[in-house]
């Protein structure tokens, strides 16, 4: 019996996500080339809604198949989920999805394990979808860990909550910035920034547009850069929001491989206004100072961007004391200071504001649709009700 391409590669993800500790996106793009648009598009739904859904995959494996997951032989665990999630999450017919994942156990020199694969599937054939129907709303249902429920309930509610983990397991929209040239689809609310069926290949590979959400765009815009004026971007990997800024931009990576990735970036789209600087951000030389504006677009625990990267929430954790270092560093060097990070939590989030004790300037009514819930002198872009990434964006003045 052969296996598709598709799900080969579904099946490599998980098995180098959850065995290697790899990243999802990375492990995808080298496994897929090759593959067809329509056979790379059906790979990556598997592949990331397997990944996303782990946890619910792995109750209804172990409540069905009567084993713990810990149990299993690696092979064996990655071929058990990808058939899970296909039975639970997609409309393959389930004789596909149990034949191939057998197959995949049996192409891992896994004989002795053929028969069990077998019974499994059959069992969550039979019984996966009615498991999943009665599972109560919460982070089991829908497959986080426990620790970020807790902090969207905190923070948001229980609706608002239940809503944002479920759009955290569906694609968001494609969006991409004009760099020049002709609009490549339809306008948004965030200027520069299109909707598009699909990312141009060769647009992006001339220059002419660059993948990036609303949320991302959004935070750049927010800084308000002139020409004239010295800015500073720190933490500016891999480059996004630094090539919207005007100005004589100064932007900083500490690590040397993204520093080259970004160098790469701002020569592919031509902006001749940014220097690359290598150094740490929280300990800055003595030359780096008298900036008109900075960027702290901080690390994060990402929460704003389960949905673009379907394993970090298995890796996510908070940074709030490195985000407040960054924050006090670029408070030191710049007169203006816009804070953004791609996380919806309160402690990286206000909580980071707050403690840094720099005086806010309201953004609410530059932008009234993105203003924070409950802060309104910020913005918070929310998955659920803006459709974009989860962004937390203030603007500060030393």
């Amino acid at each position: 019996m052969s296996v598709s391409e598709a799900r080969k590669v579904a099946y490599e993800v998980l098995l180098r996500v959850f065995e290697q500790d790899a990243y999802a996106d990375r492990v995808f793009r080298s496994a897929a080339e090759g593959l067809d648009e329509r056979e790379r598009a059906f790979a990556q739904r598997l592949a990331y809604g397997a990944v996303q859904r782990v946890r619910t995959l792995d109750y209804a494996i172990e409540t069905l198949g009567k084993r713990p997951v810990r149990k299993l032989d690696p092979p064996v665990r990655a071929a058990l989920r990808l058939g899970a999630y296909q039975l639970g999450y997609t409309d393959t017919a389930p004789h596909a999805a149990a034949n191939e994942s057998v197959e995949l156990v049996r192409r891992a020199r896994l004989e002795h394990a053929v028969g069990f694969t077998n019974a499994v599937m059959r069992r969550l054939a039979a019984g996966i979808c009615d498991l999943l129907d009665a599972l109560p709303d919460g982070a089991l249902k829908e497959s986080y860990p426990d620790w970020i429920y807790e902090t969207w309930v905190r923070d948001l509610g229980e609706t608002d909550t239940l809503a944002l983990m479920r759009a955290g397991n569906e694609p968001l929209e494609t969006v991409v910035r004009l760099v020049r040239g002709d609009p490549p689809g339809e306008p948004t609310d965030v200027p520069g920034a299109y909707r598009a069926q699909r990312v141009d290949d060769l647009a992006l590979a001339e220059g002419r547009i660059w993948p990036q959400s609303r949320g991302s765009q959004l935070a750049a815009l927010a800084v308000g850069a002139q020409e004239g004026e010295r800015v500073l971007d720190l933490c500016a990997a891999p480059g996004g929001k630094t090539t919207m800024l005007r100005g004589d931009v100064t932007a900083v990576e500490l690590d040397p491989n993204r520093a080259n990735e970004l160098r790469a970036n701002v020569a592919h789209l031509g902006c001749t206004n940014v220097t690359v600087v290598e150094a740490d951000a929280t300990a800055l030389p003595p030359e780096l100072r008298g900036f008109d504006r900075a960027l702290v677009d901080a690390p994060c625990s990402g929460l704003g961007v389960l949905s673009q990267r379907p394993d970090l929430r298995w890796r996510a954790e908070p940074l709030p004391e490195l985000q407040l270092a960054l924050l006090r560093s670029a408070a030191e060097r710049a007169k203006t200071i816009v804070y953004s990070v791609c996380t919806i939590n309160a402690d990286e989030n206000e909580a980071i504001v707050d403690a840094s004790g720099l005086r806010i300037e309201p953004l609410g009514e530059e932008w009234p649709q993105f203003a924070h819930p409950r802060r309104p002198e910020f913005l918070l872009t929310l998955p659920h009700v803006h459709g974009t990434s989860g962004f937390f964006i203030a603007r500060l003045t030393a």
